[in-house]
């Protein structure tokens, strides 16, 4: 009674690759190219944008939270662009960033913030948040539902 099962490699499962091929489908998709250039342009200017509005000085603290999370926006966007299959999560990690941004000039200076820097991270923030819920549902949107 102790038998032992045949083993298939997860690599050659049939449903496996099936949904590679949509995931790279959705991902070549230009809905998804615009979403992942557009995240990662947000990504990019979240990171240096202490320096151009000259706030690096001001709030240090707020500083160093957007050149983290900004670079991490960024990273996030090349892993949706390089791998959606294994980025499908990672994308609401996205949308976390995002309202972290909205909310982190006020967390981090405990004061209302100066205008620059409060203008710069809602809209940055927003901008992010939405990017990342649309890169969900464009990787979302390729899998089949289960019957």
């Amino acid at each position: 009674m102790n038998e032992t099962m045949g083993y298939v490699p997860l690599g050659t499962h049939p449903d496996l690759i099936e949904m590679q091929i949509r995931y790279e489908r959705a991902a070549a998709s230009g809905p998804a190219v615009i979403t992942d250039g557009m995240t990662l342009l947000a990504g990019l200017w979240l990171a240096v944008s202490p320096w151009v509005i000259r706030f690096d000085v001001t709030a240090p603290g707020v500083r160093a939270s957007n050149l983290i999370m900004g670079i991490a926006v960024a990273v996030t966007a090349l892993g949706l662009t390089l791998m959606p299959a294994r980025m499908v999560r990672v994308s609401w990690a996205t949308a976390a960033i995002g309202a972290w941004v909205v909310a982190s000039q006020w967390i981090i200076e405990r004061s209302a913030s100066t205008w620059p820097i409060m203008i710069n991270n809602v809209v940055t923030g927003a901008v992010i948040m939405v990017l990342g819920v649309a890169a969900v549902a464009i990787l979302t949107a390729t899998a089949e539902p289960r019957k």
